[in-house]
């Protein structure tokens, strides 16, 4: 019978809620899985969620083995999948806890099936004028490998690899306004209600996202732990967050985004972009790594989004900016910034406006992975386009620019015991309003720039009185 596997660890029963039953346990093979690399594992892995879903939770310990996934079947009616996709491991409404153990299990993508647009008679891939969202040409080998939502229980998964293969996919045309805005995400946590808690997880090589997010639209007090997760790879982003509120990541890596052949707007390591009405509030990031992505590495300007902090992270822009923030109440504390960075929020509310503090700005290509670094796109290079950013604030933060860049063109921002270099020759134009005890060394103009303390320019000591 599937309930002789009943078990309950005694870590598990401490975070169990008050009165609530221990999960019954479960594996992939009780449901047909042969987790060999080779037989198609899809069907099983859909059994095992339906029937977990139904009993209201449980836990599933996978083996340390390489699950093959990902079946699509050609439609014969007017449907929006000329080959449509079927479900892998789809959870929803678990009111107990949901437990899935990896292992170190590997969900592998098939080899061979389509992602794009085809047509449904011949199977051959067809190519639209973009923007392009019409019906009856879609493919793909998956919507999502997991899929947890609606759940009010705890969820917890660890130790997975979910590989999309995009290198053995049959890529069609483009769909949507940009790319390949197609469904085949790693990971989806929808409109769960409960704390989620997720711990080294590989997710790469999706033709969309390696993590999605789009959390409870109502207020959530519970909090998420997102812990030694990498998204890589993926098409369109690491991770997209569109609603939602308490997600806590730490040690995570978001990189490569659009690497891999497939490449969708905006590209980027992380997308915080509340979407459909919902919001997204406290985020939080830990020494995480947004590096080498298509798009930025940190791109937030969409939707009813703000309230980010980021402490010890590092942001490398290769090809594109290396942060754009455009959304209130976001916070970067001891980060570092390689390439440069565009659109932090300016307000009248300085409290409302993003806030630097303690971190350091670079250019040099050795910190980059590929030993490139993004120039932007004012010709002058400046490492922070800032024209109309009011009361951004740098707080302690060092630029230190040894190669090609020059320092901040700004003109309404806030300078607060910074230390300031650059190399290169050209002028840099760094005005703002200087408080404390600021250094510069480098062809740097300042021109109208209120000093509240010293600003010290090439040797050059100035104060309130040299205006």
């Amino acid at each position: 019978m599937l309930e002789a596997g009943v078990a309950a660890t005694g870590a598990l029963l401490a975070r169990s809620p008050a009165g609530a039953a221990l999960p019954l346990v479960f594996t992939p093979e009780q449901f047909g899985a042969k987790g060999d690399g080779v037989t198609d594992d899809t069907a099983a892995l859909a059994r095992l969620a339906d029937h977990v879903s139904a009993r209201g939770g449980g836990a599933v310990n996978f083996r340390r083995a390489i699950y093959l996934v990902g079946s699509q079947a050609r439609t014969t009616r007017q449907a929006p999948y000329a080959f449509e996709p079927a479900r892998l491991l789809e959870f929803t409404g678990c009111t107990r806890p949901l437990i899935l153990r990896g292992n170190g299990a590997r969900l592998k993508c098939a080899p061979g099936l389509r992602y794009g647009t085809f047509d449904r008679a011949s199977g051959r891939a067809t190519r639209n004028q973009m923007p392009y969202t019409g019906s009856g040409e879609l493919a793909t080998p998956y919507r999502w490998m997991i899929k947890v939502q609606d759940c009010s229980g705890l969820v917890e998964i660890s130790d997975f690899e979910l590989d999309g293969n995009i290198a053995n996919l049959r890529i069609g045309g483009p769909w949507g306004d940009t790319g390949h805005q197609i469904n085949a995400t790693g990971l989806a946590l929808v409109n769960n209600r409960g704390p989620e808690r997720l711990a080294r997880i590989y997710s790469h090589h999706h033709g969309q996202d390696g993590l999605l997010i789009d959390g409870a639209d109502f207020e959530r007090r519970a909090t998420s732990a997102i812990e030694q997760l990498r998204c890589e790879y993926n098409g369109r982003q690491g991770c997209s967050i569109v609603g939602g509120k308490g997600y806590d990541f730490r040690e995570c890596r978001f990189n490569h985004t659009g690497r891999a052949g497939i490449a969708s707007n905006p590209g980027a390591g992380v997308d915080i972009e509340a979407e459909a009405g919902k919001k997204v509030r406290r985020l939080r990031f830990s020494n995480c790594e947004f590096s080498n992505n298509h798009g930025q590495g940190l791109v937030a300007d969409s939707g009813d989004s703000q309230g980010a902090t980021f402490t010890g992270c590092t942001f490398v822009g290769t090809t594109n900016w290396a942060v754009w923030p455009h959304k209130p109440f976001f916070r970067f504390d001891a980060c570092t910034f390689v390439g440069p960075i565009v659109h932090p929020f300016g307000s009248p509310d300085r409290a409302m406006a993003t806030q630097f503090h303690g971190c350091t700005f670079r250019d040099d290509p050795a910190l980059s992975p590929n030993g490139k670094v993004y120039g932007g796109e004012n010709p002058d290079r400046p490492i922070a386009d800032l024209p109309g950013n009011a009361n951004v604030l740098f707080n302690r933060c060092r630029f230190r620019l040894t190669h090609d860049a020059v320092l901040p063109w700004s003109v309404d921002v806030i300078y607060a015991d910074c230390v300031m270099s650059q190399s290169a020759a050209r002028a840099s134009f760094p005005r703002g309003t200087y408080v404390g005890r600021n250094i510069i060394k480098g062809h740097a103009i300042v021109a109208s720039s209120p000093i509240r303390g010293e600003l010290v320019l090439n040797g050059r000591s100035l104060g309130p009185a040299r205006q």
